[in-house]
């Protein structure tokens, strides 16, 4: 997982709880609706920055793959 992923993982539930905060679901329903919202904004945000690098921001790799400089 590189920086970017991460950052946008933060992004999607930052973005959902602070939606949460103002809506107050009151059952899973709504919760889950919440949720989509805030992962449609991350990944909204990542097709964009794919779109302008050029690059995909996803990648197989995990967090300690990358450390290591393992690549598959």
């Amino acid at each position: 997982m590189t920086n970017l992923e991460l950052v946008l993982n933060m992004l999607a539930e930052a973005t959902t709880g602070e939606i949460s905060k103002e809506k107050q679901p009151k059952n899973l329903q709504e919760n889950r609706k919440i949720a989509k919202q805030g992962g449609t904004i991350a990944g909204n945000t990542r097709k964009e920055i794919e779109a302008k690098t050029g690059k995909k921001v996803v990648s197989s790799l995990s967090a300690k793959q990358l450390r290591l400089g393992q690549k598959f």
